[in-house]
């Protein structure tokens, strides 16, 4: 069996954390030793480190605020994101970036909020978990304002196009990949990109529980995405990668503890 890290997981989300044990103990069975779970907010964040302390050997966390949070924030919750940062667990800033999809957030706070995270990892010295939703320009703009100063960044949940994928690389950003691949509606341009990424900035995510592998079988009658499930993904792109699973899984391995220090 093959040893994975699941960069990306909602964990505080109650559809997880009500069967939390269970969550773990399958993640486990199917190998997949470590979790980072996803801070999007700061109360969120306070989750994710109350998460880590239940099960120390097995989850860390990041700490952020995503941009549908941002028009919540305010100077303070900086000061607390900056504070929450210190614990020993907290191994990356975010999930933060710009999300002109949904717009629950005005741009302009957005961009606020995305570059109060840039300065704090910055500061810090700790890497970054991006989300970018049809603001691709303006995320790259921003971002280049701050790369030279910033270690390491992964654009989490890749979904975009070739232009998008390959201004990533040339910002030798880490590239997430879910289970959209897996999709046989929406997954086949991914599939094709996905050839693009270099060994050495490939990160495997469920996103869970949210993007569950649509060609799972047999298909959870619960329709919910789970760390569990990350072998599904490591199959779909070791294929689109003519690769072994396990040389993709040792690679994605070594990328993930560099990455997060882990």
């Amino acid at each position: 069996m093959n040893t994975l890290i699941d960069v990306g997981v909602n964990l505080t989300n109650k559809s997880l954390c009500q069967d939390l044990d269970g969550v773990m103990t399958r993640a486990e069975a199917a190998g997949v030793e470590q979790m980072v779970v996803t801070g999007s907010s700061v109360e969120d964040s306070k989750a994710a480190i109350e998460l880590c302390k239940l099960y120390p050997e097995r989850l860390v966390a990041t700490c952020g605020i995503h941009p549908h949070h941002a028009s919540e924030s305010t100077g303070a919750s900086y000061g607390e994101l900056e504070t929450l940062a210190q614990n020993e667990c907290i191994r990356a800033i975010g999930e933060t970036g710009l999300d002109f999809n949904r717009n629950y957030a005005p741009a302009d706070a957005q961009e606020f909020a995305f570059r109060q995270q840039l300065e704090l990892a910055v500061a810090l010295g700790k890497p970054l978990f991006c989300h970018q939703r049809d603001a691709h320009q303006r995320f790259v703009e921003i971002l280049i304002e701050y790369r030279d100063r910033i270690d390491r960044l992964v654009v989490h949940c890749f979904t975009d196009t070739r232009k998008a994928l390959l201004d990533y690389l040339d910002l030798d950003c880490y590239i997430g990949i879910t289970g959209w691949i897996c999709d046989e509606r929406r997954g086949l341009e991914l599939q094709q990109l996905v050839k693009l990424i270099p060994d050495d900035r490939l990160l495997l995510e469920t996103d869970a529980p949210y993007l569950l592998p649509r060609d799972l079988k047999p298909m959870p009658s619960s329709r919910i995405n789970e760390p569990a499930y990350l072998p599904q993904i490591l199959k779909m792109v070791a294929l689109q990668q003519h690769k072994t699973v396990e040389l993709l899984a040792s690679q994605c391995l070594r990328n993930s503890r560099r990455f997060f220090n882990l």
